[in-house]
């Protein structure tokens, strides 16, 4: 099959299709047996990371168990500040933590920006990939926005509140600004490589996007996503701005094709404010806790929400890694099923 014959494809340049595509965020990690399987040959997380075999084989998975209509390659957001120079260590349990952080000038002397030759695990993980998957699905690459990035290069680790990375919004901005900047060259390089790898869309995860203020999100975050996309024409784009449901409107002058929506932002409120955007999402997580007529109803709730116009199905954040494997596979088999119908 060739990736324009794609359901995901064709739902992202806004093509006739048959039915409504679906992925999930998070959809290659602790959920599948198969993935802790392969996790337990690594020695640990970044080692899983950085072999490109294990890396393509966890990616693959989601396609082949749970029958979603695209891979993601199986990587992380913080491959992009260890590149730069800044190691980061994943404690279990505990999430990522930098044995360094950036406080001040000095520590920007000690970090550079990333070039894509840094970064050739992840590369061959997608080369990988793609021989596999030998055009069953496409493959989306990604990269975290330069803001998400800084918060955890500024902050040292995860945070609630990520004070210390605003902090340095508040008192030092030029040297925000300068972070900022680098952490854009390195994404720029890095997205460009994961394409000519081989991906077929690139998705820029801002995760913590919600805990800037309206006023701070256009300087501190959205400018630079907006460099990013106008520096990649190679392929399609979505942007996925987890809390910033106060910037749709200015979303939908960005130049990429999709918005990712989470579980706060009302689908028919956003069609509205982002009417030139295939949007995706955008089912609360949380709702494949429920029981399998309650996962039905949701799901069926919000693809009625997003009605006739061209969408992806995903939820509105990853994947929470105790989740039933059933409970998701009802999702998916939901959306396909209803998009069956509906096509008659």
């Amino acid at each position: 099959m060739q990736q324009n014959d794609s359901a995901f494809i064709k739902a992202i340049t806004q093509k006739k299709l048959d039915y409504t595509p679906v992925w999930l965020m998070r959809q290659a990690g602790r959920i599948l047996p198969e993935y802790r399987k392969v996790r337990a040959l690594a020695k640990d997380f970044k080692t899983l990371v950085k072999t490109p075999e294990l890396a393509a084989e966890v990616t693959i998975q989601p396609v082949d168990i749970l029958g979603v209509d695209a891979a993601i390659i199986f990587s992380d957001i913080l491959v992009i500040p260890e590149a730069m120079g800044l190691n980061y260590e994943m404690e279990e349990s505990k999430g990522p933590i930098f044995p360094n952080r950036i406080s001040s000038l000095s520590d920007l002397l000690e970090i550079h920006i990333a070039e894509a030759d840094e970064l050739t695990y992840v590369l061959e993980a997608i080369k990988i990939v793609k021989k596999e998957l030998n055009g069953r699905v496409p493959l989306i690459g990604f990269a975290g926005a330069p803001w998400t990035i800084f918060a955890y290069m500024v902050e040292g680790g995860g945070s609630k509140t990520f004070s210390k990375a605003k902090q340095m919004l508040y008192t030092q901005p030029a040297l925000s600004h300068q972070l900022l900047e680098m952490i854009t060259l390195s994404t720029i390089n890095y997205l460009k490589a994961q394409i000519r790898a081989g991906t077929d869309i690139v998705q820029i995860f801002d995760s913590w996007a919600g805990i800037l203020s309206p006023d701070q999100y256009p300087e501190f975050s959205m400018k630079y996503i907006s460099r990013i996309c106008d520096a990649i024409d190679e392929a399609p784009k979505i942007v996925f701005a987890k809390g910033a449901f106060f910037a749709r409107a200015s979303m939908n002058e960005i130049k990429c094709e999709v918005v990712g929506l989470d579980w706060n932002m009302d689908i028919r409120e956003s069609r509205k404010l982002m009417s030139g955007k295939v949007l995706q999402g955008n089912l609360d997580p949380c709702a494949l806790y429920g029981s399998y007529d309650s996962i039905k109803k949701e799901t069926k709730k919000m693809l009625n929400d997003f009605g006739p116009a061209k969408h992806i199905a995903n939820l509105g954040h990853g994947l929470y890694p105790d989740i039933e494997v059933d409970k998701v596979k009802c999702f998916i088999d939901t959306v396909k099923e209803y998009s069956a119908t509906m096509s008659k």
